[in-house]
């Protein structure tokens, strides 16, 4: 598998409430907005992380703060179907934006929740996640998920090995040192640098920050980029067939802009060519209609090339109803413990995913000679038995990040975990799940497979 894009910051949730106004309040001279249409999405690093995948990048991960309030329930129910979440507690209520728009035009902006990430110590599944990142976005809005100290020595680790694109905030905290890209845009800067004009603003806040580059997006203007390795400032305009009229919705547009940076530096792309291909995204972003287009899923979000897709499964089973259920393992060498335990799995509810070891977190646990069976060879082998409804492979230490996703009424695991603490209890726990401990057949082990097969050699 690909190793996959991070992004990393506070996620907000977004509303757009959309009308017309053709008359006035009679208690006071403001419009009476006539609401048509109300729309939902993921604001801040959400959205940064949606966008990743309506780009097409294979695999995002999200580290973010949610909270237990409805408007955290409705974010976990936006983001699962697109992105693997991996969230750390938040405290207060999560912070909501809502745009009042009259034909398009905003006319309020209402602003409630005082949301700031905890300062607990991070999951294994987020240190996983950072230390074996194609690159990493910093989203930062201000609201603490990147204070966390700990957070912070993991992306300082990360910007040594990997891109590391850091898209600021007023009320942020400072870029770590060694990030290959800042992206404040012009208001940002001038705050930050005051008496200076644009490239110089670049110039110094790259020395600032001990960033690779800097550049200041300059909304129609494109951007302006200096770049320390070359010592060069470089302006780069929005091609012309990408300008769009006066007024159009931008919000989003700075989040665009840092999503396609990262992308393409992940990719090895140079720091000029990025910021082009920045520029373009930004722009194209903002002809297609901004952030509010973006509450719709990508058409082609899949995560398994084979069997039903697990996540899609997994909405269809809530809408209707219907219990669901899962379970994990490696499953290499399938053997009748293993077809016992999924039976037993199947029979607790209406469909049974399967999360599925990857080849190299079965290495992590099992050592170098191991899986036996690929794991592409082992998915298509589960999906044959009328037990199994789907399976998706997971690359991350434990399963945890995929529950987050999937949220199964039920996880399953054999009778040998009694008594251990299963470090995915936690999440299963917080989305009413359950967790049931199957009998397991005595005397059946693939590691036991494994060695009299070599004894026998």
């Amino acid at each position: 598998m690909s190793r996959p894009l991070v992004i990393v910051g506070d996620t907000l949730l977004d509303v757009d409430i959309d009308g017309t106004a053709r008359r006035l309040c009679p208690e006071a001279p403001v419009p009476v907005l006539d609401e048509s249409h109300r729309s939902e999405r993921p604001g801040g690093a959400g959205l940064a992380a949606i966008l990743a995948r309506r780009a097409a990048v294979e695999r995002v991960v999200l580290i973010t703060a949610l909270g237990t309030d409805a408007a955290a329930d409705r974010l976990r129910e936006l983001l699962a179907p697109q992105v693997t979440v991996l969230a750390l507690p938040l405290v207060g209520d999560t912070v909501c934006k809502t745009r009042a728009r009259a034909d398009g035009q905003s006319i309020v902006r209402i602003d409630s929740g005082d949301g700031h990430a905890a300062a607990l110590p991070l999951t294994d599944e987020i240190r996983w996640a950072l230390r074996n990142s194609s690159a990493v976005l910093v989203a930062d809005y201000g609201r603490g998920v990147v204070a966390n100290p700990e957070l912070r020595e993991l992306l300082a680790d990360a910007a040594t090995r990997v891109p590391v694109v850091w898209d600021p905030h007023p009320r942020g905290e400072r870029p770590v040192p060694g990030v290959r890209l800042v992206t404040p845009n012009h208001s940002e800067a001038a705050g930050l640098a005051p008496d200076h004009e644009t490239d110089a603003r670049a110039r110094l806040l790259a020395m600032r920050w001990g960033a690779d580059a800097v550049a200041v997006t300059v909304g129609p203007d494109g951007a302006v980029c200096y770049d320390r390795g070359t010592d060069t400032t470089l302006t780069t305009p929005v091609p012309y067939s990408l300008r769009v009229a006066p007024g159009a919705d931008t919000c989003g547009a700075g989040d665009r802009f840092a999503v396609a940076a990262a992308a393409a530096l992940g990719r090895g792309e140079r720091i000029p060519e990025a910021v082009h291909e920045a520029v373009c995204a930004a722009a194209a972003f903002v002809g297609d209609g901004g952030a509010p287009a973006a509450a719709e899923p990508p058409a082609d979000d899949r995560r398994d090339d084979s069997g039903d897709d697990p996540f899609a499964l997994a909405e269809r089973v809530r809408r209707s109803g219907g219990r669901l259920v899962a379970t994990g393992g490696c499953f290499d060498l399938l053997h009748p413990g293993h077809i016992s335990l999924l039976r037993q799995a199947r029979s607790l509810g209406d469909a049974l995913i399967v999360c599925l070891n990857s080849d190299e977190s079965i290495r992590g646990r099992k050592g170098a000679d191991r899986p036996v069976v690929p794991a592409h060879d082992r998915a298509r082998v589960l999906l044959e038995l009328s037990s199994v409804d789907a399976v998706v492979v997971f690359d991350e230490p434990t399963p945890t990040g995929l529950l987050e996703r999937l949220r199964p009424d039920v996880w399953v695991k054999g009778d040998d975990y009694a008594g251990s603490d299963l470090p995915e209890a936690d999440t299963v726990h917080r989305h009413g799940g359950e967790i049931v401990l199957v009998p397991v057949l005595p005397g059946y082990s693939t590691t036991r497979l494994v060695a009299a097969a070599r004894a026998t050699a």
